[in-house]
């Protein structure tokens, strides 16, 4: 294997990998042209990467078990249906899309996941974790029913692994007897120790043709000595039990094999190839290395999970256009909320801070390190984390949610019948809300205030900038209930961010500019622009802060004094914010134009916030022609 120390800036020799249009060329090749192909692979994509910025480590992962899978499927016919999609890289560069990698994650480019629409060789869209094997199962069952002859892989990751949907489809592809191979590509980041050598020589035995052959002709002769099978099933899996971690998956109708080396591409290929054909639900355990051939990945898999993408060689870089002086500069939004929870967490012992698996994304990393002893990272499994904190609420503690907008949608049953139903004192620090960027629909959150809104006993806060945030998850979290608090990816407009704990007033908006005719009410992150706006057009310009509950009283005398309302939100219209001011004015009988402005009802795509922001018509520009086309009609 070719190591690598420092990511190429111009684009490597690869002219073996240039002669693979479609992955049938890997079918064709010896052991020595795979290795080759393995390397050449490792090298484009450090480079392309480095063009596109993305994700990194996982890809680099597993260049071999890609390599692998690909010879021993015979994909499109055959399916592998990757989880998450993070490590999916090098199965694009092998599926036609080599030369379009650098554009990946940009606006118009390929996307960040696998993606159906993309390719035939992209068997299940994905973004979220866990789901690969369900849908690899229902492939499975599909192709049993229709009755083709039709193998299906799941490649799915320890970390993903941790999700309860996993085991669900797990013991459920064992209780149908599916064809199915799973591939758990563990790569020492969560679930297993190494196990050293002696495991690895029984996993190549136990995938070898000549101990399958005897496996099976075995059973059949056993078959006719009353309870001889038994015996012999239940000394293989101590055996293997002995080595290996086998007995939970043996346990749900699995075959366990492994775990094996996913860098050796020998070991790789042969066990492919002998699983693909077996009939009944097969695990084979692969271990790799995140980041594996590029030294500094292998040293850090955390921080090269992603990277941005790399300065182009003697090209000078533009320079941001300096802050003026007396403005403070602009903090992001995580970081706002990392620094609030460990203040809080100072000042009231009964904190605790729970996440799935988001402690760098939500910046808990100073929380889990100074408090450690209330720092509770679940995993990937926003479900139980949810249920968690219900239950230390129910014991008079004050859990702190930290989650994504996105995932949130994973504990949505929890939140209403195990926090709302009951009351419970949990706050959520709902990070990523709106329009996220380069990760494109399965990672916008775009949703949140339409399915939270809904829910009776919740309160929803969206801040308008990074001293509101603060001051928003200090009443939130002083509420005596469920309370939640939205806020954006990146950084907010910049201001002054106090230092004390002292919270915003829930439910009471906060008028920023008055105007004639038209009056703008901006919920959270659109302010920004409605403030410009506003100067504009001479509108009435509010920040409405509160979701839930609403300022009817804001919103009535908006209303009286003036001919258009106006509401702006980072959020779906349907059922937003926007539709709670529509059901305000029609519960007071009130009658006025108003123009709802939001996320259309639409996936937005991938790419930079403000080039999706201008699709969606809600930049400056876009609200400013929005309202003067209503101003039109008005007059007509």
């Amino acid at each position: 294997m070719k190591l690598f120390d420092t990511i190429p800036t111009e684009r490597p020799a690869t002219p073996l990998l240039d002669t693979l249009d479609t992955p049938a060329g890997l079918r064709a090749m010896s052991a020595s042209q795979l290795k080759r192909v393995a390397d050449e692979l490792r090298a484009y994509l450090l480079y392309s990467v480095g063009v596109s910025g993305g994700h990194f480590g996982a890809g680099l992962g597993v260049v071999e078990l890609t390599v692998a899978l690909h010879h021993a499927f015979h994909t499109p016919h055959d399916r592998v249906v990757w989880d998450v999609g993070h490590q999916a890289y090098p199965h694009k560069i092998l599926t036609g899309r080599r030369e379009s990698m650098t554009s990946i994650r940009r606006y118009g480019g390929l996307a960040a996941f696998p993606r159906r629409a993309e390719s035939e060789y992209d068997t299940f869209g994905v973004g979220h974790s866990s789901t690969s094997i369900s849908a690899a199962l229902g492939m499975a069952l599909a192709a049993r029913t229709r009755g083709d002859e039709r193998r299906v892989c799941a490649v799915i990751g320890d970390g993903a692994l941790t999700a309860g949907m996993a085991f669900e489809a797990l013991a459920h592809a064992g209780h149908v007897d599916a064809n199915l191979l799973v591939v758990l590509n563990d790569n020492e980041m969560s679930i297993s120790e190494n196990v050293g050598g002696m495991a690895s020589y029984l996993a190549r035995i136990l995938v070898s043709k000549p101990y399958l052959s005897m496996r099976e002709n075995g059973k059949k002769v056993l078959s006719h000595l009353p309870g001889a099978l038994e015996l012999a099933r239940r000394t293989e899996e101590h055996v293997k039990g002995m080595v290996s971690p086998a007995t939970l998956f043996e346990e749900m109708g699995f075959n366990y094999v492994g775990p094996i080396d996913g860098h050796d591409l020998d070991a790789l290929t042969e066990a492919l190839d002998s699983m693909r054909d077996l009939d009944g639900p097969q695990f084979l355990h692969v271990k790799t290395c995140k980041g594996r051939g590029f030294l500094p990945a292998e040293s850090d898999p955390i921080g090269y999970h992603a990277i941005t993408k790399l300065e182009p060689p003697n090209e000078a870089r533009a320079k941001p256009a300096p802050v003026p002086s007396s403005l403070p500069k602009p903090k992001k939004y995580c970081s706002v909320f990392g620094d609030w929870i460990c203040d809080m967490a100072a000042a009231d012992e009964r904190l605790i801070g729970v996440t799935p698996a988001m402690r760098e994304g939500s910046d808990l990393v100073r929380f889990s390190r100074e408090y450690s002893e209330r720092y509770y990272d679940v995993a990937i499994a926003e479900q139980h984390a949810v249920t968690l904190a219900a239950g230390m609420a129910c014991e008079g503690m004050k859990p702190v949610v930290a989650i994504y907008s996105t995932f949130l949608q994973r504990g949505y049953d929890q939140l209403i019948h195990d926090v709302a139903v009951q009351g419970l004192d949990v706050t959520f620090a709902i990070d990523r809300a709106g329009l996220v960027g380069e990760d494109g629909p399965t990672h916008h959150g775009a949703m949140d205030l339409s399915f939270l809104r809904c829910v009776p006993g919740l309160v929803i806060l969206a801040p308008a900038d990074e001293a509101e945030c603060r001051a928003m998850l200090s009443a939130a979290y002083y509420h005596p209930g469920p309370a939640a608090v939205r806020y954006p990816r990146g950084t907010g407009p910049g201001c002054d961010i106090p230092v004390h704990l002292e919270p915003l007033a829930i439910g009471v908006a906060e008028p920023r500019r008055r105007g004639s005719k038209v009056a703008l009410l901006a919920f959270g992150s659109l302010n920004t622009a409605a403030a410009e706006v506003a100067e504009r057009l001479d509108a009435t310009h509010i920040n409405m802060r509160s979701v839930k509950p609403l300022d009817v009283t804001a919103v009535l005398e908006a209303a009286r004094g003036h001919d258009l309302l106006v509401t702006l939100e980072e959020n779906v219209v349907a059922g937003g914010a926007g539709s709670a001011v529509l059901e305000a004015l029609a519960a007071e009988g009130e009658s006025v134009a108003v123009l709802n402005l939001g996320l259309p009802d639409a996936f937005a795509e991938h790419g930079k916030p403000a080039e999706l922001l201008r699709d969606c018509a809600l930049d400056a520009a876009g609200i400013e022609a929005a309202i003067q086309a209503r101003l039109t009609r008005l007059a007509g």
